[in-house]
């Protein structure tokens, strides 16, 4: 029973929200112009589904693009940082600098360097994505008990051996846990920097819509980016749950 529940609760608390919404949009009569109903957005989902369903399209190809460049470089990255101590702690708090940094702000760099297209987008849901895998990686590697390594040491190991057999195995649960958070983020870059510098892609379709004051098509919009960031999320769930089970045997006793 405790199973089932948890399994379909967030179905149970959106449902519980969408009522919730739908009854203070009828009984204030909530203008569709301020804040449109989730009947007016599916309305305008399913009467504008085909110019959705080309946004949207573009806006997943380009932040898978950008996230497959972001998983390379953040692996490779965490790898090289996480494998010495002392480069994991000269680096590190620079890494934390730049992460700090508004991603948004480089748009408009991005655009005199590439134009506008795909190139930004891309190049923002990279950006954005990549320091999460990055540090994980790093710090799964990095933070390796000093007792287990000396233990492997004297029975032959040696460093890379060490690195490989141990760390990087140790490092996955770390690994797939960056990239259920790195996925939304890479939407996030991609849907803001067609926001401004694209002619196509939900981002642009926001735009567009806001300024036609078509509310419901905008939040019809928002409603699809935020299904293929949940659909990305629990696909990298169910490869964890699959790959990393050892790591999750206590969980699942629950």
């Amino acid at each position: 029973m405790n199973k089932s529940l948890e399994r379909w609760s967030p179905w149970i608390l959106l449902v519980i929200t969408l009522l919730i919404w739908q009854i203070l949009c009828s009984a204030f009569q909530v203008s569709e112009f301020v804040f449109p109903s989730p009947l007016r957005i599916y309305e305008q989902l399913i009467e504008f589904r085909g110019v959705i369903a080309a946004h949207a399209w573009r806006t997943f190809w380009v932040t898978m693009a950008g996230f497959g460049i972001a998983i390379v470089v953040g692996v490779l990255l965490g790898f090289v940082i996480g494998s010495s101590r002392v480069a994991y702690a000269a680096v590190y708090p620079l890494m934390t600098a730049f992460n700090a940094l508004p991603k948004a702000a480089f748009v408009p760099i991005l655009v005199v360097w590439f134009g506008i297209g795909i190139g930004p987008a891309i190049l923002t849901a990279f950006l954005i994505s990549f320091f999460p895998i990055m540090v994980n990686i790093a710090t799964g590697l990095a933070t390796l008990e000093p007792e287990l390594e000396d233990v492997l040491r004297v029975l032959g190991a040696r460093r890379w051996d060490v690195l490989i057999k141990v760390g990087l195995p140790r490092s996955m649960p770390y690994f797939y846990g960056s990239l259920k958070v790195a996925i939304t983020l890479a939407f996030v870059g991609t849907t803001v920097s067609e926001m401004t510098a694209a002619n196509e892609g939900i981002g642009y379709l926001l735009i567009s819509a806001g300024s036609a004051m078509q509310m419901g098509l905008a939040f019809a919009g928002l409603v699809v980016v935020g299904a293929m960031a949940m659909i990305m999320y629990e696909l990298f769930a169910i490869v964890e749950k699959r790959t990393t089970a050892w790591a999750h045997r206590g969980s699942q006793n629950h």
